[in-house]
């Protein structure tokens, strides 16, 4: 049997960026190692950090959008969904104005995204964006 790799990672819920190795076999995560050296937590994490390898197995973690059929959820395509986001925003804006959407940008994403998000948000007009990481 071979051996699990472990890969060096960022935690994925705040913004501190605490460094963890993802234990790994066969495409499939095991768990988490803490990275002893790294600057920035010097081998722990927080509850949130231990906790995150649960969630990727969640039986209920989304993998896939979902649009409301008759009261009940059916799995669409991510273009059927990028598709009904994108023309449900521009109805929106266009009946109420710029300012009746808004954005809400995440720690979970890199300062790239979020900075993408932002320029999309100021597209549509607006300057109704936060983040859960508002301190």
């Amino acid at each position: 049997m071979e051996r699990a790799q472990l890969i060096p990672s960022l935690c994925p819920y705040c913004g501190v960026g605490c460094g963890l190795y993802l234990q790994v076999q066969d495409e499939t995560l095991l768990g988490l190692e803490y990275q002893n050296v790294h600057p920035v937590n010097q081998g722990s994490l927080c509850p949130k950090g231990n906790a995150c390898i649960d969630l990727v197995y969640h039986p209920e973690r989304l993998l896939y959008p979902q649009k409301k059929v008759n009261g009940h959820f059916e799995r669409i395509g991510w273009e059927e969904a990028r598709s009904l986001v994108a023309v449900n925003l521009a109805k929106i804006q266009g009946k109420y104005g710029a300012d009746s959407v808004g954005f809400l940008a995440s720690a979970k994403c890199s300062n790239e995204e979020n900075y993408l998000l932002q320029k999309l948000a100021r597209l549509f007009g607006t300057n109704n964006i936060d983040h859960c990481a508002r301190l």
